[in-house]
């Protein structure tokens, strides 16, 4: 079982061997579940088969959170949908983008191809979720305008989505070629890095389980 915190999976084989993309399962109370973002189209049947090899069913994710809009986080979201039932919820600029209306044309310029998702929840900056107790939503743009990250102060946790990647166990800022506007990315990062976590859960890389904030201090220093 690829469990890296309590109550916190990432499931294995989305993405390829050689770059693996870290979708996370959230057990909640009452036997619930969040995912957090949904992997490259076609990757539904992983996810799936990941609740049965652990005792769950796809009925009990009840919410999928969408960090951004790019298809490596939303090819599966409608498959997952139909899967699941479960409420979509993204900030209201990228929902635009997710129903691709209008069609995003940020970098990496490759096309929408995945099927178009109207979200259910949209949120903003500062709104707060019931996902681990209760989860905060950061409004962290520059990979792409509406991108988002979720921060658990209770428990020392911060999901990043592609704001930040573990590229071969070394912190990076998200790369210029697959970003919007990096400046903005740069002051989403200093702003970040004054939050209290222990636990970094990047999508691209390892997540890292201890001691992450001072790795991203160290990072946000040189920028």
């Amino acid at each position: 079982m690829a469990k890296i915190l309590d109550r916190i999976h990432v499931i294995e084989g989305i993405g390829k061997p050689d770059s693996p993309l870290n979708v996370f399962l959230i057990e909640e109370k009452g036997g619930q579940l969040t995912l957090v973002d949904t992997g490259l189209p076609g990757f539904s049947p992983k996810i799936l088969e990941y609740l049965q090899r652990n005792g769950f069913k796809p009925e009990q994710i009840r919410r999928i959170l969408v960090t951004h809009c790019h298809r490596d986080h939303v090819g599966s979201l409608k498959a997952m949908i139909d899967a699941t039932k479960a409420k979509s919820i993204s900030h209201w600029l990228e929902a635009a983008f997710i129903a691709q209306n209008p069609v995003y044309d940020g970098p990496p310029g490759s096309p929408p191809n995945w099927d178009p998702v109207r979200v259910d929840e949209v949120v903003k900056d500062g709104d707060e979720l019931d996902v681990l107790g209760g989860v905060e939503v950061l409004h962290t743009p520059g990979h792409t305008p509406g991108h988002i990250s979720f921060y658990s102060k209770e428990l020392g946790i911060l999901f990043i989505g592609d704001l930040l990647f573990n590229k071969d166990n070394k912190l990076i800022l998200t790369p210029p070629e697959y970003t919007q506007h990096t400046q903005s990315a740069v002051i989403s990062a200093r702003r970040v890095v004054k939050l209290q976590f222990e636990h970094l859960l990047t999508y691209h890389g390892p997540p890292i389980v201890g001691g992450a904030r001072q790795k991203v201090e160290a990072l946000v220093s040189k920028l």
